[in-house]
């Protein structure tokens, strides 16, 4: 009795890694055939990922994306959604990828699975120009409200080094958060240092300041996809060592991240 029950023990470990194989080999080859890759992304976070002058989706991400479309030999679709939507994007298949400025966490990777990280940032805190906050203890205090991105990291970093404070979630890019502070609607702003500097010259000119003081560590930033595409997983991977040793990486960083031409051109 005992060694039939282990046979059919080892039966069904074998049917379930045989089927989860298949599952696992199946998303790479699925966006072969289908010649389309839907890339999910957040419209309103430049450089990250925005839609230009013309109407057109792009910065980094976006063109991080179009080369691993490129490379595969299929078109691209971009999907655009709130923040919020992101994740649900991606689990509910309505895209093969999420591509967003977003940092990877344990609460997150218990629903999908993320690359490894293309980039790092910090989180900061920022306030108009004339404004006397010095220091986080300023800004620390119940008639203080901040703004922040609704289910951000910079949400919970928030919470987390500002509890005394009025947390105020908005839904949509980082310039959401730098108008309702130049509105008069929040004190302070918490988002990762990058999207707020290249977003400072779109508003008028020294209207606002960051405070020196930075918070948490370097917060890496990482495309996801479901946990059973783990050849997409592996092949966005590659893709990104591949950019790094051809030089195409670099090009893309110092355009997006290190200048302000883009703006020009887009």
């Amino acid at each position: 009795m005992i060694q039939k029950k282990l046979v059919s023990i080892v039966l069904a470990v074998v049917v379930t890694l045989f089927l989860t194989g298949i599952s696992f080999s199946s998303t790479l080859s699925e966006i072969v055939k289908r010649g389309e890759l839907r890339v999910a992304v957040q419209s309103g976070a430049a450089p990250y990922a925005f839609i230009d002058k013309h109407g057109e989706h792009t910065g980094s991400m976006v063109d991080f994306t179009r080369g691993m479309a490129d490379a595969m030999g299929v078109k691209i679709k971009i999907l655009d959604f709130d923040w919020d939507g992101l994740i649900p994007a991606l689990l509910s298949g309505k895209a093969d990828i999420l591509a967003a400025d977003m940092t990877p966490t344990l609460k997150r990777a218990l629903k999908i699975s993320f690359a490894d990280p293309w980039m790092s940032v910090q989180t900061c805190v920022f306030t108009k120009t004339g404004a006397g906050y010095q220091s986080l203890e300023d800004v620390n205090k119940p008639d203080i409200t901040v703004g922040v991105l609704l289910g951000s990291t910079g949400e919970t970093i928030a919470k987390q080094y500002l509890p005394n404070a009025k947390i105020k979630s908005y839904k949509g890019g980082g310039r959401m958060i730098i108008q309702a502070l130049l509105a008069g609607h929040v004190d302070a702003g918490v988002n990762d240092d990058l999207a707020v500097l290249t977003a400072l010259p779109d508003f008028p000119p020294n209207s606002i300041r960051l405070l020196d003081k930075r918070l948490g560590g370097k917060a890496p930033l990482s495309f996801a996809v479901l946990h059973e595409s783990v050849n997409l997983w592996q092949w966005i991977n590659l893709y990104f060592e591949t950019i790094r040793s051809n030089g195409a990486y670099d090009k893309n960083i110092a355009y997006w991240m290190e200048g302000i031409e883009w703006k020009k051109d887009h």
